[in-house]
C-alpha cells in the first residue's frame, strides 16, 4: 500500500525556488552561448569579401595580360622587320591575314583566347599591319567610330599589307579583353560596342614602328 508524501511549505518553495533559479541559469546561458555564431559570422562576411577581391584580381590579371599582348606584338613586329614574315614577295617566307593572325593567336595563348574562326572572322584579336612612305605619314592614335573615349573600334580602314626590306611598317594589335565582374566593368572598360551605352569590353592597343631590314 502507497503511502502519501506530505510535502511541507518548506520543500515546495525551495523547490520552486530551484526551478526559478534552473530557469534563470539556462536563459543566462542561452544568452551567452556563441555556438555557431563563427559560422553565421563567416557566412555574411565571406561574400563581401569576395566582392572585394574580385576586382583587383581581374584587373591584376589583365595587367599581365596586357603586358603578354604588348610583348606578343613586339614579336610579331619583329618577325615582319626582319624577313622571317614577308607578304607578297613570292616566298616561302609569305603570310596571309589569316596566317599571321592564327600565329598571334599562338603568341598569346598562354592567358588569352581567340576564337575557332578567329583567323577568318576576327572577334577578339585585330590587326592593321601596313607600310608607309615615311615615318610623318603614319597617323597616331586609335582608330574609333564616334568621338568618346569609349567608342567601338573601326577596324573598315584595317589590312595586313606589310612592305618589304628597307620599308617603313607599322603593327597595330588590338585586343578585346573580356571583363567578368559587373559590378565592376563600369570602371575597367574603356570600349562600348555601336548602338549601345553598355559598357562591355577592355581595349587593349600596341603598335610597333620599324623600318624593315634589309634582307
Amino acid at each position: 500500500m502507497l503511502k502519501k508524501r506530505n510535502v511541507t511549505p518548506e520543500v515546495s518553495a525551495a523547490g520552486n525556488s530551484a526551478n526559478r533559479r534552473g530557469n534563470g541559469f539556462f536563459l543566462r546561458r542561452l544568452v551567452r552561448d556563441r555556438t555557431g555564431a563563427s559560422a553565421l559570422e563567416f557566412a555574411i562576411l565571406v561574400p563581401v569579401f569576395l566582392m572585394a577581391l574580385f576586382p583587383p584580381f581581374e584587373t591584376f590579371t589583365a595587367f599581365i595580360g596586357e603586358q603578354l599582348f604588348v610583348n606578343a606584338t613586339d614579336t610579331m613586329a619583329r618577325k615582319v622587320r626582319t624577313g622571317e614574315i614577308t607578304f607578297g614577295l613570292g616566298k616561302p617566307t609569305d603570310m596571309s591575314e589569316e596566317q599571321f593572325r592564327k600565329a598571334f593567336c599562338a603568341e598569346i595563348s598562354i592567358l588569352m583566347t581567340c576564337s575557332n574562326t578567329e583567323g577568318k572572322t576576327p572577334s577578339r584579336l585585330l590587326v592593321d599591319v601596313r607600310s608607309f612612305a615615311d615615318f610623318a605619314n603614319i597617323r597616331a592614335g586609335i582608330p574609333r567610330k564616334g568621338t568618346s573615349a569609349g567608342s567601338d573600334l573601326d577596324t573598315t580602314g584595317f589590312k595586313f599589307a606589310p612592305g618589304g626590306p628597307r620599308t617603313v611598317n607599322v603593327v597595330r594589335a588590338y585586343y578585346r579583353w573580356p571583363v567578368t565582374v559587373d559590378y565592376y566593368r563600369a570602371y575597367t572598360t574603356n570600349l562600348r560596342p555601336a548602338g549601345s551605352s553598355m559598357p562591355s569590353d577592355y581595349l587593349m592597343a600596341a603598335t610597333a614602328v620599324f623600318r624593315s631590314e634589309n634582307y
